[in-house]
């Protein structure tokens, strides 16, 4: 009876085991299935690193894969955003039946719309931005996507018109087309869409024409961006029917009109722009309770006129407050002085009187005030910095009176004071010159008065206290500093012999109008990134240092109005001064010959003892000396050259002989070694036959370099650069060779150049190069430099705008390569302008790695064992620091873009010391682009790509590297302004967001400045 009764629940379980065995074996199958399918797409993908975790020895475990999530077992979504992941999107991806998201944001994904995302059933998320996506969107594409209700193409190269068929997808809650090149009207059929929450159409080309009435009709809209679209008209009285909008951004358009006074009554709204239109009119808030929740407006650019509403005062949620660039008049309200969240406060440039709101600062974490150029009054807030986040002070060009308050003093995190040209007075407190993240301080044209401690704050980059009443001595020491004019004050005793060392960064110096007396240090000329020296009208006396006259890159120079004597060094001759002014003063003798021209005609006056042979004004000519003196002269002119003649004897044989048992050597081939790089058809005795003198094309500290035409039958030519020494090669230039070897022979890039082979012999070592016909980008640029090179023809020409743009994305490819897919990445740390080389199509290439080093690890900066680098194009930390990371080559390929821009050189800033300070200056100081630019493409279409190339160049030499952009980043901004491929003036535009680098947002970057930043 026992064992009968245990027979049916034996029984009952093996039934229940057996129902079991077809679920396990069906999610068996599934597993298997999924985890297969995502194998095939990381092979369709090319294997990128970023899906390394998906293989099969894991493939139990595939929902744990990166990016993959899962549902049962089903994947149900791919998420791969920033992945570095290239090519097209692969078909495969449909055969996961289940999947629902699609997210692949910010790849080099290539391309046209995967039409085969119509065999995605479930797909109802798909964000394909950030990407290279070309050519139009499918007229189907409700069809493609029939269950999308999140769909991102933004920062793409998208082409047509916008389909018809998309306002039919009345599921959507996300659309964003912004940052493409769509052309035709502005869609109104978006406007059926009314499920829509965020609605992107921004940076378009579109064709210019009126914002659709039946937008309003968008009622459940929180987020809208449609700025640079080519917008003309009103803002619809409809859009009052938009109360949900958190974001409205209709910036950078032509709309005219008043601002519909609806607006201020969206409770939810937090981000108004609406900068850079026509709108006129004067501000009205009828009911300011109702936007309780506005953080930021940006009205900044438009013709607003009138007072800043008194209600301003009463957004209690109010963090950011920008009217720059209006017409607006009288006091600015003092309720805005008691907002509580008020953090970045821009009204410059309008008309502006009255004083500044007495509270502003003490009851909100204020860090930035910008109130320049109005007619305000009054002083500065003496509770300004009370909360201790306060970063930047701007209220230049007022009228404003009183002392600079004692709080600044004690604000640890100012980093820039800018007071200069207003009524000012009393001393300045003494904390401000201990503050160590100062880099700006601007105070010229004041009355302001006290010591300057004899070290000024280790950041400081400039320093402007010109037409004041400071006194005592002259500082000795600032690392960092750039610019320091001094001018017009009371300054007394000598110029600090220790300033080369104390201050080794100085491009500006100008100590004019003061009382300094004793000699000119000839410590002065180790000052190698001098540009711009004004000693004028003190007491200095002495003679004129000869070091002076090896200073590189000084352009201007005044000594006017003090007690020097003795002759000018003939150094001087040597030196192509902007600007000379040596009058007034004691000096004699003959001027030398390279300044004694008509150029300087009025640089010597009123040095009695001071003669010419060119008759220079106000100068007497120089007279023949007795017949004694002559034959005295001549008798020690013979001595000398009897012993240059037997010098040059000897060395004369000594070359000879040197020469003999080089072409012995040099015809041996057992003496040299080729190592290549690439299939050659040619062998080191071709080369080593066509590097004559007839062939030499240029010469450098590193070498010479031959262009040599092969003796194939292809006539080929090729570059090679020798580097000699008199026997074992220096340890300097060994070390370069080997760099440059082991980089140019590891690396393949269209845009780098190509390094064929390496021939050595025991005193030689020559690198053989691709030849590039049109030489060097400096040598296209700079007139001065554009000459014959051996048996190549002069140059001649100028580069057009779209060429210089080529250009630019070309060498940017490079460096991006260089940076971003290397492994290890690579540093090139010597970009400039003559190691961008042009082959006969203008393409360019990176050359000359001699000072290139390997990162070996991503994102650590790399110890140098030296400063290395061009003057002008090193960036800040280079001085400082022998930590560098790609940083650099950033700084100097933003140089190079300012150059291809302005066409000046690099060191070429005039007063203003580089070209990086004066570019920055003329923005800072509100200058017309037009005016910045080279003459060669002043009068052209592309003036809007100009002036967004102009300013990415200003953005790459920000000081702080972390501020700087990547070179994809910089990248993909050139290449979405390709105007050779999209015509002038209708191509993508940037999107003004808080990801884009043109934005320039503060982000603690202390090369940001008020105008720029509002750009």
């Amino acid at each position: 009876m026992a064992s009968s009764s245990l027979l049916p629940s034996s029984l009952l379980l093996f039934l229940s085991l057996l129902s079991l065995l077809p679920l396990s074996l069906s999610q068996q199958t599934q597993t298997s299935s999924e985890a297969q399918t995502l194998l095939q797409i990381k092979h369709d993908w090319g294997n990128p690193d970023v899906l390394a975790s998906w293989t099969n020895s894991n493939a139990s475990s595939y929902c744990n894969w990166t990016g993959v999530g899962c549902s049962d077992g089903a994947v149900t979504s791919l998420v791969l955003f920033s992945s570095n992941i290239t090519g097209s999107v692969p078909s495969s991806i449909c055969q996961l039946k289940s999947l629902s998201t699609l997210d692949l944001y910010n790849n080099n994904i290539t391309g046209s719309f995967p039409r085969f995302l119509l065999n995605c059933t479930n797909l109802q998320y798909l964000d394909l931005s950030y990407n290279m996506f070309i050519g139009e969107l499918p007229s189907d594409i409700n069809l493609v996507l029939p269950n999308i209700t999140f769909l991102s193409l933004s920062q793409n190269n998208f082409t047509g018109k916008i389909p018809t068929s998309i306002g039919t997808m009345t599921q959507l809650q996300s659309l964003l087309l912004d940052n493409n090149l769509f052309i035709g009207t502005m869609p109104s059929f978006i406007s059926k869409l009314t499920n829509l929450q965020q609605l992107a159409l921004a940076w378009n080309s579109f064709t210019p024409g009126p914002i659709p009435e039946e937008y309003g009709t968008l009622t459940n809209l929180t987020y809208l961006f449609i700025a640079a679209a080519h917008l003309e008209g009103k803002i619809p009285d409809s859009f009052a029917n938009l109360t949900q909008l958190v974001q409205f951004d209709l910036s950078i358009n032509s709309l005219q009109g008043t601002i519909p006074p609806g607006i201020w009554s969206f409770s939810n709204l937090k981000y108004l722009y609406l900068y850079k239109n026509n709108l006129s009119g004067e501000i009205t808030i009828n009911n300011p309770f109702g936007a309780h929740s506005l953080v930021a407006i940006d009205l900044t650019k438009n013709q607003l006129t009138g007072p800043i509403p008194e209600s301003f005062g009463t957004l209690q949620n109010l963090s950011i407050l920008f009217l720059s660039y209006n017409k607006l008049s009288g006091q600015i309200p003092e309720g805005i002085g008691l907002l509580p969240k008020l953090t970045d406060v821009r009204l410059f440039y309008n008309n502006l009187t009255g004083i500044l709101p007495p509270e502003l600062g003490k009851h909100s974490p204020l860090w930035n005030l910008e109130v320049f150029n109005n007619m305000l009054s009054g002083e500065i807030p003496a509770d300004i910095c009370y909360n201790g986040a306060f970063t930047s002070l701007g209220v230049s060009n007022n009228n404003m009176t009183g002392s600079i308050p004692q709080s600044l003093g004690n604000c640890s995190h100012l980093d820039s004071l800018q007071v200069d040209n207003n009524h000012f007075t009393g001393d300045v407190p003494a904390g401000v010159w201990k503050m160590q993240n100062v880099t700006i301080i601007l105070m010229s044209n004041n009355v302001l008065s006290g010591h300057l401690p004899s070290r000024l704050p280790w950041n400081l980059s400039r320093l402007e206290i010109v037409n004041n009443q400071f006194s005592g001595s002259i500082p000795s020491s600032s690392s960092n500093i750039l610019v320091f004019k001094a001018g017009g004050n009371k300054f007394t005793g000598d110029i600090p012999s220790s300033l080369s060392t104390g201050m080794p960064l100085l491009q500006t110096l100008d100590l004019s109008e003061n009382r300094i007396s004793g000699e000119i240090p000839a410590s002065i000329g180790s000052l190698g990134s001098l540009s711009v020296l004004n000693l004028s009208h003190n007491k200095i006396s002495g003679e004129i240092p000869a070091s002076i006259g090896s200073m590189a890159v000084l352009t201007s120079l005044d000594l006017s109005s003090n007690e020097l004597s003795g002759e000018i060094p003939s150094a001087f001759g040597n030196v192509k001064f902007n600007f000379l002014n040596l009058s007034s003063n004691d000096l004699s003798g003959k001027i030398p010959s390279g300044i004694d021209i008509s150029a300087y005609d009025e640089s010597f006056l009123s040095n009695p003892g001071l003669c010419s042979s060119a008759s220079l004004n106000g100068i007497s000519r120089c007279r023949a000396g007795a017949n004694n003196g002559i034959s005295h002269g001549l008798r020690s002119l013979f001595i000398a050259l009897g012993v240059i003649i037997l010098v040059i004897i000897v060395i004369f044989v000594l070359c000879v002989m040197r020469d003999y048992h080089r072409r012995k050597a040099a015809s041996d081939p057992a003496m040299w070694k080729l190592t290549s790089f690439h299939r050659l058809d040619f062998t080191e005795d071709s080369i080593i036959r066509g590097m004559t003198k007839e062939n030499l094309i240029g010469s450098g500290g590193a070498g010479q370099v031959y262009r040599v035409t092969l003796g194939t039958h292809t006539g080929d030519v090729v570059a090679v650069k020798k580097i000699y020494s008199k026997g074992k090669l220096s340890t300097k230039l060994d070390s370069e060779f080997d760099s440059e070897v082991k980089i140019l022979g590891s690396i393949r890039h269209s845009n780098i150049v190509k390094l064929l082979c390496c021939i050595s012999s025991p005193d030689s070592k020559l690198l053989v190069y691709e030849y590039m016909e049109n030489s060097s980008l400096d040598k296209w640029l700079h007139d001065k430099r554009r000459v014959s090179m051996g048996p190549l023809e002069a140059l001649t020409g100028s580069l057009d705008w779209p060429t210089r743009l080529q250009i630019a994305i070309g060498a940017a490819r490079g460096l991006c390569y260089m940076h971003h897919e290397c492994a290890p990445p690579v540093v090139h740390r010597d970009v400039k302008s003559s190691n961008i080389l042009l082959d006969s199509e203008f393409d360019a290439k990176i050359a000359d790695f001699g000072l290139a080093r390997m990162l070996m690890k991503i994102d650590e900066p790399e110890t140098v064992s030296a400063v290395a680098g061009s003057f002008g194009y090193m960036a800040p930390e280079c001085a400082f620091s022998r930590k560098v990371n790609e940083k650099v080559d950033v700084y100097s390929f933003g140089v190079v873009l300012l150059e291809l821009t302005t066409g000046r050189e690099a060191h070429d800033g005039g007063d203003y010391g580089s070209l990086v300070d004066w570019a920055w200056w003329n923005v800072q100081e509100g200058n017309t682009l037009y005016n910045c630019l080279a003459k060669e493409i002043r009068e052209t279409p592309y003036l809007d790509e100009i002036e967004v190339v102009f300013k990415l160049g200003l953005i790459c030499t920000g000081k702080v590297p972390s501020t700087r952009p990547t070179m994809k980043d910089v990248l993909d901004v050139l290449v979405r302004y390709d105007v050779l491929n999209q015509g002038p003036s209708g191509n993508k535009k940037l999107k003004e967001h808080d990801e884009n680098p043109l934005l320039g947002n503060k982000n603690n970057d202390d090369s940001c400045n008020s105008l720029f930043c509002d750009v």
